[in-house]
């Protein structure tokens, strides 16, 4: 998945993110062994990954190959995203080993995790082109064995590396797969899908076609729920939806809208530099230089080791420590 605040797309980052929070469901239930899927935490990769092999470790006692080689997937999936991706090819190659030539049907969803992460890792060290060949074998797989969930992230991240062109098409196959499924699962799809949706719109300047998908987004995720995990991403939504305003010059809402997402991190316990940016772009909009210097460098206090900002958008540090410390724009 795309990354949820502008400029997230990082390795959107995502993919991403980029990067969805909740559960992808294994594809089968297995006795005494967890629901692996369910133990991921974005916030913490390392973590995530230990707890990882340490499923594995217990697995490796069981008969079930097909659990075991979709473990691997995601343990090869946390390792991308910590941008490790050598280490990431060499544990999805132990994966195609295991896998063989043309895998049986008892391991045809192992084969789809296996292509759809082997893409990521390729997208995120930057071959999209490579990457879409990967992408596309695992929707096509995955619809041929009704693996609606897997064929949905397949097309999501063939929104994702495709040229500018091509991505809301495939959002959009994404999106009516995700509409018509019976999988709960797959129809969790549809914030992220919404989301990566309103980022190609937003690049592309599209900002009022990108506001629509953000506020419907943001709708849905609202609906969701308070589920774990789900605040958050309804707040990122939310900046979305505001960012996007003061692309359309409604500084005074996205403002407002920016005010109450301080408020609302602030009790969470997680502040935000990407809303201590916007807020300080919208006070610069409106003339308040002076004000907006303290939230110009509260974001930069919290984004400066942000990996991807660092190596994708170092101009965007700069800026901020520049306004931050009383400086002129770059």
């Amino acid at each position: 998945m795309r990354n949820l605040h502008t400029g997230r797309v990082a390795v959107v980052l995502a993919g991403i993110l980029v990067v969805v929070a909740f559960g992808f469901g294994c594809s089968r239930p297995v006795e005494e062994l967890p629901d692996f899927d369910s133990l991921w935490n974005y916030q913490d990769l390392a973590a995530t990954e230990q707890e990882f092999r340490l499923v594995l470790s217990r697995a490796e006692a069981t008969g079930d190959l097909a659990y075991r080689l979709e473990l691997k997937t995601q343990i090869a999936r946390a390792l991308g995203l910590q941008g490790k991706f050598a280490q990431a090819h060499r544990m999805l190659d132990q994966v195609e080993l295991d896998l063989g030539g043309e895998p049986p049907d008892s391991l045809a969803v192992a084969h789809i995790r296996y292509l759809i992460e082997r893409g990521r890792v390729i997208n995120s060290f930057g071959s999209p082109e490579e990457a879409r060949l990967v992408f596309e074998d695992a929707w096509e797989r995955a619809q041929a064995v009704g693996a609606d969930y897997h064929a949905i992230d397949a097309a999501h991240m063939m929104g994702i590396a495709s040229p500018p062109a091509e991505q809301l098409a495939w959002n959009r196959r994404a999106m009516g797969l995700a509409e018509r499924t019976q999988d709960e699962r797959g129809r969790n799809w549809l914030g992220p899908l919404y989301h990566n949706s309103g980022m190609t719109c937003l690049a592309a300047g599209e900002y009022k076609d990108a506001l629509g998908y953000f506020e419907k987004e943001w709708a849905q995720r609202k609906d969701a729920g308070k589920e774990a995990g789900t605040e958050r991403q309804t707040r990122i939504a939310k900046w979305s939806v505001a960012h996007t305003l003061r692309k359309l010059e409604r500084t005074a809402a996205a403002l407002t809208m920016q005010r109450e997402l301080e408020a609302e991190c602030q009790e969470a316990g997680e502040p935000d530099g990407f809303v201590f940016e916007e807020i300080a772009e919208c006070l610069l909009a409106q003339g308040h230089k002076r004000e907006a210097r303290p939230y110009f460098q509260q974001a930069y206090e919290h984004l400066r080791e942000v990996l991807w900002l660092k190596q994708g958008e170092p101009e965007r540090i700069a800026r901020l420590r520049s306004l931050g410390s009383g400086g002129e724009q770059p």
